[in-house]
């Protein structure tokens, strides 16, 4: 199964993951709504998810999309990508970097602080 989702496809996913099962008619209803897509575009990009297989359809009676992948899924994909891709495949050269590159609130370093007490 293909994780590596492209931002339209992940739109989708988004509806399904925040709504569950729904129509693709109602996909493309809040889609319209949310980004200005036409029905034909919702169609085929949900089209392009069933055929990677993150979401199943029942024709019958309305078309209805199911959600075959989680979020986390497909977070954890991207994000061992994103490691492999951009830091030789170690994840703590990408925790520096958003260190180094991102002013922390108390309250964010307090939660790495605990995340990383839990780990140990």
């Amino acid at each position: 199964m293909e994780l590596k989702l492209f931002d339209s496809e992940l739109k989708v996913m988004e509806v399904l993951w925040k709504g569950g099962d729904t129509t693709a008619k109602d996909i493309a209803a809040i889609l319209r709504e949310q980004v200005g897509w036409s029905k034909t575009t919702t169609y085929t990009v949900i089209k392009k998810c069933i055929e990677k297989g993150i979401i199943s359809r029942r024709k019958e009676p309305y078309f209805v999309c199911s959600p075959l992948v989680t979020r986390e899924q497909v977070r954890e994909f991207e994000t061992t990508e994103l490691i492999n891709k951009m830091y030789d495949g170690t994840a703590d050269n990408l925790v520096a970097s958003i260190l180094e590159n991102k002013k922390l609130s108390k309250e964010e370093i307090q939660r790495l602080k605990q995340l990383v007490e839990n780990l140990e």
